[in-house]
């Protein structure tokens, strides 16, 4: 993501979001819940991504705050923001959320109906994946994303150590590894990032592993344990496959 401490070098004017509301005016009160929870700095938000309905019903927006460094220490500094309109009662309805990555943010937009194709970051707009390992482990975030609840998330925007942490629990208690630790490290000198994930066994180590990298002394993540192969007893044979109805040998 961008860094407002400390930007990349300008390939293009950083471009200012636009909302597309205007006559969209007949429920005040709303327009105002929008106005103190999204747009009060609207031109302090940068559009990393969008996606627009043709019909303009829909627009989904991942957006990059850069008022975020100066309020409370270690808080998200994206917005995942899904507008809906309708034009006929000239007013709108919309969602929002706080998030401390962009795959995490295009997760939120995706499972809220964006198709994930839509969705792609602007690649003028932050440091790109170092390696194949942090687009694969960001594509399978922003797929599956609802499978894990965020527990805990610190942002530091410090040029020597621009570090992103954030602590996750899957949904499936049967998960293997049912804690894990997303890390986000951006090289400000290469102007490019990395994504890895660690996988805990409880809470507590997990919590313990992000607040020791926040101070430089934690060791290596531990891997993900892979889910159990599903074992059958000794001596039992597999069951032969049923025959699917209507369909001869």
């Amino acid at each position: 993501m961008l860094s407002p401490t400390e930007p990349a070098p300008a390939r293009q004017p950083i471009p200012q979001v636009d909302f597309h509301l205007d006559g969209l005016d007949a429920d005040e009160e709303r327009h105002l819940d929008f106005f103190r929870q999204v747009a009060v700095h609207e031109d302090m938000l940068v559009p990393l991504a969008e996606h627009h309905t043709t019909n303009g019903v829909h627009s989904y927006y991942v957006l990059f705050d850069r008022t975020a460094t100066w309020g409370h220490p270690g808080m998200p500094q994206l917005l995942a923001v899904h507008l809906q309109r309708d034009s006929e009662k000239r007013t709108f309805t919309f969602e929002r959320a706080a998030l401390p990555l962009p795959a995490m943010a295009q997760s939120w937009l995706i499972h809220r109906g964006c198709p994930h194709e839509a969705i792609a970051l602007d690649p003028e707009l932050g440091p790109p994946p170092t390696d194949e390992a942090t687009r694969a482990l960001e594509k399978r975030l922003a797929g599956d994303g609802d499978h894990y609840a965020m527990g805990y998330s610190y942002t530091a925007d410090d040029p020597d150590d621009m570090v992103t942490v954030v602590a996750l629990r899957a949904l499936d208690e049967r998960a293997p590894s049912p804690f894990r630790v997303v890390v986000e490290e951006v090289d400000t000198d290469a102007w490019t990032h990395t994504l890895r994930e660690g996988g805990f066994d409880t809470k507590d180590a997990a919590l313990q592993w992000c607040s020791d990298r926040l101070t430089g002394e934690a060791g290596p993540l531990p891997p993900v344990r892979p889910a159990a192969a599903a074992v059958r007893p000794a001596g039992v044979a597999k069951a032969p496959a049923s025959r699917p109805p209507g369909r001869s040998r």
